[in-house]
């Protein structure tokens, strides 16, 4: 199938298993948006239901299907909470039992938090992991600040402004990972 008619796959990681996770509300909609895009294909991966070996680390513990995904994907959203500065150890567990599969795919983050900040701190924590593990990160994110408030009891968006955010962010992150599967497909490594 041509390059430009194959839709891309860009996945979403919800980064957190804690119970009763208010980011679990940011990222279906984000996962939901994300879905109306014309050529793109989804899927939501929860770290809550990936099987991971918590007695090994690396690509030791790599999971066949998990892996096979990420090796798919064209690009990744990854949604996750901030928690005391940083990102949740399950979320940084979970990425690093891939490594070759990233490379050079693009990544977009969102983060949350129930202060005004919207995770700022944790998508700077992440970004030197992200380009370890050879992602390419856009330079849109989404911030979901004060996360109680922008979502009702049946987790439904309280503030459309947010539309148009992830409007601009998916923007960028197709954009980028349609460029970057060009240079994977067409361009060999020097």
């Amino acid at each position: 199938m041509p390059e430009a008619s194959r839709p891309l796959f860009i996945p979403l990681i919800l980064g957190t298993a804690r119970q009763g996770r208010e980011s679990e509300h940011a990222a279906k909609f984000v996962f939901e948006q994300t879905k109306k895009r014309a050529g793109v294909e989804t899927e939501l991966i929860d770290v809550r239901t990936l099987p991971m070996k918590l007695d090994d680390a690396g690509e030791q513990m790599k999971d066949p299907e998990f892996a096979r995904k990420i090796d798919k994907c064209d690009a990744l959203i990854i949604v996750t909470p901030e928690y005391n500065h940083s990102f949740p150890g399950l979320l940084k567990h979970a990425l690093d039992m891939n490594l070759k599969e990233y490379i050079h795919k693009a990544v977009g983050i969102c983060g949350v938090s129930a202060g005004p900040m919207g995770g700022a701190r944790v998508i700077e924590s992440l970004l030197s992991v992200m380009r370890e593990l050879g992602l390419v990160t856009i330079f849109e994110d989404v911030n979901f600040g004060k996360v109680g408030s922008l979502f009702d009891e049946h987790g439904n968006l309280t503030d459309q402004n947010f539309v148009r955010r992830v409007d601009t962010f998916l923007n960028e992150l197709i954009w980028m990972a349609r460029v970057l599967r060009h240079g994977r497909e067409n361009i060999a490594p020097v």
